[in-house]
């Protein structure tokens, strides 16, 4: 196993999908399942599909790499039923030895690593606890692909797979250098964002509002999307935290309609968002530990846009209090019996509906692959993309690089390093390391 992690990491490859947590410290002793998160959970997404459409063969080369390096005998690759049917595979259907599809059910967020695994393996991991404890390692497609190059072609992680789409005419998966700016793509592809437009990096739900002017493509592009600055899917990006809170304190009328909706709270995670809105913000900062159940949250939103109809933004109050309890250094870690609700099963959310509640329904449009594009002039590789500590340079302003070399060293601790996306000369930014293509 340790061969396998010291690999990973030579590699640089990380979660291509989530919060980019360096893929081999995922690795450890105890897990018996391999899980591959397929769900392409967020709406108007088609990374991981035209991945397992086009690139099976090489996904499987990672994952058979996995299990033939650890104890782990079993894996399987998680993908929501409709793309299931349109893959052609059917559930518990063998794709390799040791490697099976799980068809899951077409409802969000089962991208959610807790949920998903609840959904394909019938574990539930305790509140505050990691998947190993369960014994499930759970990765992405696209960290599967790249660790199957890694293997057959001795190749770093340089490039990045992602969809471009929203309210454009011809959504589409393109495999770009890292680095990447997005304004550069946008003209490539010639798109236009106007007035009243907002560009994101991510799903609808969980993305983030992004400068394309500025923003570069990193390990854990998703995808790039550009909605209208009307639909629900914006407007709750661009909610003001501190009114929110103070909305919350005076207008929530405590019907626990977002407890009731919550996923993880359908878990059985001590998770009660209602709970969460009640509490003023001065209480918690004398008393976080009365706040503690909010780093449970996942994030997905549905207290925000479904639950609430009162126009509070409980995942806002939310926010709040994980930054307080990050800045006090407390998390869940409570022991106890955490159950299933048995309402979870009425009370999951179709994909469809969500994509009503966001608004966004009509931009749901069945998405291409438009192939690689290389040659672009220059990228912006930002040395701290990932979880952990940043990597240090180990090239020098004018340095000509070629596309693979190593251009940062991982530092010492969890962190990766960097390799160059492009030919070209190098120039030291602040946090980052630009590749101006030579000519």
């Amino acid at each position: 196993m340790q061969e396998l992690k010291n690999l990973m990491r030579d590699l640089g490859i990380v979660g291509a999908g989530g919060a980019g947590f360096p893929s081999y410290a995922k690795l450890a002793e105890g897990a018996d399942i391999l899980l591959i998160n397929g769900a392409e959970c967020e709406p108007l997404l088609g990374t991981d599909y035209i991945l397992l459409r086009d690139e099976l063969d090489m996904v499987l080369q990672g994952i058979l790499e996995v299990l033939a390096n650890t104890s782990i005998s079993k894996a399987y690759i998680g993908v929501k039923a409709h793309n299931a049917e349109r893959l052609g595979w059917k559930d518990g259907e063998r794709l390799a030895e040791g490697v099976y599809a799980r068809a899951l059910p077409d409802v969000y967020p089962l991208g959610d690593e807790i949920c998903l695994i609840y959904e394909a393996t019938g574990r539930l991991v305790k509140p505050g606890k990691l998947p190993i404890t369960q014994g499930v390692i759970v990765y992405n497609v696209e960290t599967m692909y790249n660790l199957g190059r890694g293997v057959r072609f001795n190749e770093p992680v340089t490039s990045k797979w992602l969809t471009v789409g929203g309210d454009i005419k011809s959504p589409t998966v393109i495999k770009v250098p890292l680095g990447t700016r997005i304004a550069d793509i946008f003209e490539r592809l010639n798109i236009v964002v106007k007035e009243g437009y907002t560009v994101i990096d991510g799903g609808p739900s969980m993305g983030k509002v992004i400068n394309h002017q500025k923003y570069a493509v990193n390990k854990t592009t998703k995808g790039i999307l550009i909605l209208p600055d009307n639909t629900q899917a914006i407007l709750s990006k661009k909610t003001n935290g501190d009114l929110a809170i103070k909305r919350a304190e005076t207008a929530c009328c405590q019907c626990t309609r977002c407890t009731d909706m919550c996923p993880r709270h359908l878990l059985g995670y001590p998770l009660e968002p209602h709970k969460m809105v009640r509490t003023s913000m001065g209480v918690a900062e004398v008393m976080p530990e009365m706040v503690i159940s909010a780093t449970l949250c996942c994030g997905c939103g549905v207290c925000e846009s479904l639950a609430c109809n009162q126009g509070i933004s409980p995942r806002a109050v939310i926010d709040n209090y994980k930054r307080l309890l990050s800045k006090n250094r407390l998390r869940f870690d409570k022991n106890g019996e955490y159950g299933v609700k048995p309402e979870r099963e009425y009370r999951m959310l179709p994909y469809k509906k969500w994509m009503s509640v966001l608004g966004i329904s009509k931009f749901d449009k069945d998405i291409s692959f438009g192939g690689e594009i290389n040659d672009f002039s220059r990228v912006e590789l930002s040395l701290s993309r990932h979880i952990g500590i940043p990597s240090i340079p180990a090239v020098k302003d004018g340095d000509v690089v070629k596309e693979g070399d190593l251009i940062a060293n991982a530092a010492d601790g969890l962190s990766l390093p960097q390799h160059a996306s492009i030919f070209g000369r190098v120039t030291l930014g602040n946090d980052k390391i630009i590749i101006d293509k030579v000519r």
